[in-house]
């Protein structure tokens, strides 16, 4: 098993700023995508955190992820936004595309949002947050356009992505309900965080090259390649070709199933609806009807285990505030990984080390100075 750090909340977000402006990203693009990958370590989905650095930095030297690009439109026909990321960063074209539907949404009461061509938009529930602290309900089907890493229901090998679905509802006086996930049983870069902390999956999340279980997450990190699995069999599979349909063909013209060789860039499609609830129903009347089922879920008694009913959301808050307290878990190969990213753009990956506030001690073995 892998050697852990704890890095603390702003030295880490500030390390991570200096990473992505090493690639040439101005101040205000380098601490869009730092703040929401640190946001996604914070709220406990290290899948999609500072680990994925690695792949955008390498994304950048080969040409497929471009810096200060911003959305461009393609379509704009009232509730209905075409959009172009122009294969940027997706922190800062899917917030741009969010902005812009969140507008639409208060002057005409919804907008769908098609938003093709942009690089990994992160935890798609960033998104949801950002409508929902905006007053509006969110929708959001997202492909994945690489190398293809999850088997459909009863197929041997890999034949889309993890191809996450995601929606946001605002409450009346408590936090929202955050629903988002993959529709493979676990994200691909779980996977990469076991594999680099020396761990097992679960059983029934993974399946070899040759279509046997295993547990084993070398089979989607390096190859030969095996393939994720769908959650719930053939519902998983069935989400996971929605989101391909709307979020791939539908929002980008682009499918995710052809190969990509070793490529590091990953390219998401994403069709969002986003509603304004008070224009659909008015505030009384939608806000009471909400109120009075999620309170009459919260009074049921938990049973053995659990300490109380959850709604989707609430795991990433407590989790966000246990980290900015105790400071954000590391594993070392991860962080190995990121350094080396730096020194591959021109950093000091040393300096880059200590300015997280760590000790020249704990640089990991194998880091490139």
């Amino acid at each position: 098993m892998a050697d852990m750090l704890t890095i603390a909340y702003a030295p880490l977000r500030a390390a991570m700023q200096t990473l992505v402006k090493g690639c040439g990203s101005s101040d205000e693009e380098a601490a869009a995508v730092a703040d929401n990958l640190v946001d996604a370590n914070l709220a406990g989905h290290d899948s999609h955190g500072i680990g994925m650095l690695p792949r955008y930095v390498g994304a950048v030297r080969e040409g497929g992820l471009k810096v200060n690009a911003h959305v461009k439109t393609v379509l704009d026909a009232g509730a209905l936004l075409r959009l172009d990321g122009d294969s940027g960063f997706g922190q800062v074209v899917g917030a741009e595309a969010m902005a812009l539907g969140i507008a639409r949404a208060r002057s005409t009461g919804c907008a769908i949002v098609a938003l093709g061509n942009a690089h990994h938009l992160g935890r798609i529930g960033a998104w949801a947050e950002m409508a929902v602290a905006a007053g509006m309900i969110s929708l959001h089907f997202v492909n994945v356009v690489a190398r293809p890493i999850v088997a459909p229901h009863g197929g041997a090998k890999a034949g889309f992505g993890t191809n996450p679905f995601t929606a946001g509802v605002p409450l009346k006086g408590r936090p929202p309900m955050i629903l988002d996930f993959a529709t493979s049983t676990i994200a691909q870069g779980k996977t990469r965080v076991a594999f680099n902390k020396g761990e097992p999956v679960p059983e029934g999340c993974l399946i070899d090259g040759e279509g046997r279980a295993t547990t084993d997450p070398r089979w989607t990190v390096q190859p030969p390649w095996g393939a994720l699995l769908p959650f719930g069999l053939h519902k998983g599979s069935g989400l996971a070709v929605l989101c391909e349909l709307l979020g791939g063909a539908l929002a980008g013209g682009q499918v995710g199933h052809r190969e990509d060789g070793g490529r590091q860039r990953v390219l998401n499609g994403m069709l969002s609806v986003v509603i304004d609830p008070v224009a659909l129903h008015g505030s009384e009347g939608w806000e009471a009807a909400a109120e009075d089922f999620v309170k009459s879920l919260l009074q049921i008694r938990p049973r053995e285990g659990f300490e109380r009913v959850l709604l989707a959301g609430d795991p990433e808050r407590r989790t966000r505030e246990e980290r900015l307290a105790q400071g954000l878990p590391v594993d070392a190969t991860t962080w190995r990984q990121i350094l080396d990213a730096a020194a591959s753009v021109g950093l000091d990956a040393v300096a880059l080390h200590k300015s997280a506030g760590l000790s020249e001690a704990s640089l990991p073995g194998g880091a490139r100075a």
